[in-house]
């Protein structure tokens, strides 16, 4: 068993790591979503709501899901745009397990009547 920094411990912060472990043999494609994401509008300081979706075909390695809670959590404080983050994301996940390919689907929650939906894609 991988030894891990923040699975099994008590974690009062947010974190930027990604935290990893092998990836069983017949695992495909893994999906992993958060409706309770938030972020900052980078020009208001308002906060935004969405739902975050990652998608991605593990080569060696996959995501553990307490790390990605507290990488999400990392944005909380954070002003940046919906494009921005689907491609932030996206781009941390390639890194930390190198996947075939990998998706990060970002969905703002409507503010001012208008949803925003971006993605992000990267291959290996």
């Amino acid at each position: 068993m991988p030894e891990f920094k923040a699975l099994g411990q008590q974690v009062r912060e947010p974190g930027r790591n990604l935290e990893t472990f092998a990836k069983p043999a017949r695992v495909a494609r893994v999906v992993m979503e958060s409706d309770e994401f938030t972020s900052l509008c980078p020009v208001t300081g308002q906060p935004d709501w969405s739902t975050v979706i990652i998608e991605y075909a593990p080569r060696n390695r996959c995501i553990e899901s307490k790390s990605l809670k507290l990488y999400l959590w990392s944005f909380r404080e954070e002003g940046i745009f919906c494009e921005a983050l689907a491609d932030r994301i996206a781009a941390d996940v390639f890194a930390a397990c190198q996947p075939g390919w990998c998706r990060a689907t970002v969905v703002q929650k409507p503010r001012g009547g208008i949803k925003i939906t971006s993605v992000a894609e990267k291959n290996a």
